[in-house]
């Protein structure tokens, strides 16, 4: 299928097919193994390091990958930021035709990124306009034996471009995350996107933000991105997604301003990404409920105030489904039931 903004494309296949970025913060461990991984796509992407300010020898590792890959390499040393102030940098510096976030202590499966490449290769030499390329994500828990891995197969066509009318419905805990997704560049700065700085969390922001911007999407059913979960303390767990419930109420915050859902036109993509609200809403309160501190039950009861405050219709829409209720119940009692649901639906929601 060819578009007319194909011919734009025919023009800039001579650039950079698709730029990587890779934030990096005390990351002298981990990060060979993250970059060497994207090396080996050689001539056709460009990968951006930045280098957030880091006291070990982060900066100097990165130096040298670009001293010794310069037409591959860029480095960028900056004032400390966080994550999402790592992202804004490298989409700032980005050449390539796509773009992709590769966190530091992740990495890429070789066989999977030729077939990436060739993917990119061949819609671009077709003229073919493509918005969005999403493929599946490995767990890479460390000393587990069985990995598992999110796949769209049974929701997303293959080997075609396609849009959101032809997506079937998304199961609660498979959504298409930072993993999972390379962008068009042009349709990230086309939306605007500015993450916030010091700021956990914000790839939700990162994957909602430039979705009404996206109408083609081509799904390869291949483990592209391994996502490694084996550190002893990762910002997802539990007892630091309380810790920095601020942040997590933030990202919340943010989606919910984002767009008025209601003037999306096209129903399946509205659907989409209110489910996608949803769930980030039902984490922020589980994790306000599961804190048990009356601090963070106001914040819980805040939270839902700014929502009915900014759209009476989503607040309405989130507290009438079955998650909403649930997390919703008055009184001690009504916060240990939720509570007991919410563990027994660990699984459904996909979080752990």
């Amino acid at each position: 299928m060819a578009y007319a903004a194909g011919e734009m494309l025919k023009g800039k296949i001579c650039m950079k097919l698709l730029t990587f970025t890779v934030p990096c913060y005390n990351s002298q461990d981990y990060m060979c193994r993250c970059v060497d991984s994207l090396l080996v796509g050689g001539e056709d992407v460009e990968i951006i390091i930045v280098d957030d300010e880091s006291v070990d020898d982060t900066g100097k590792i990165a130096d040298e990958y670009a001293r010794k890959y310069p037409s591959i390499v860029r480095v960028i040393h900056q004032e400390n930021g966080g994550h999402g102030a790592g992202l804004n940098a490298g989409l700032n510096h980005a050449t390539g035709l796509y773009f992709k976030v590769v966190d530091s202590d992740d990495w890429v499966d070789e066989e999977s990124y030729h077939q990436i490449l060739d993917t990119l290769h061949n819609l671009c030499s077709a003229g073919c306009m493509l918005d969005m390329m999403i493929s599946n994500f490995v767990y890479e828990n460390e000393g587990a034996r069985h990995k598992s891995a999110t796949k769209y197969h049974n929701i997303l066509p293959q080997g075609q471009l396609f849009g959101w009318e032809e997506t079937r419905n998304f199961k609660i805990g498979q959504y298409i995350l930072m993993h999972s997704v390379i962008y068009w560049t042009q349709s990230l700065r086309d939306c605007h996107l500015v993450l916030p700085k010091h700021t956990f969390y914000v790839d939700n922001v990162f994957v909602y933000v430039p979705l009404p911007y996206v109408k083609t999407m081509y799904y390869l059913d291949v483990d592209f991105y391994r996502y490694y979960i084996g550190r002893d303390d990762p910002s997802v767990n539990e007892k630091n997604m309380i810790k920095n419930i601020d942040q997590q109420i933030k990202v919340n915050k943010l989606m919910v301003d984002a767009y008025d859902l209601w003037k999306i036109p096209d129903r399946h993509l509205r659907h989409y990404m209110l489910n996608y609200l949803e769930i980030i809403t039902v984490i922020s309160t589980v994790m306000l409920l599961k804190s048990g501190t009356e601090e963070n039950l106001e914040k819980k009861r805040e939270l839902w105030t700014y929502i009915k405050n900014a759209d009476i219709r989503l607040f309405h829409k989130l507290r009438n489904r079955i998650m909403g209720q649930t997390l919703n119940l008055p009184g001690k009692g009504g916060r240990k039931l939720s509570l007991t649901i919410y563990k027994i639906s660990q699984k459904v929601i996909g979080f752990n």
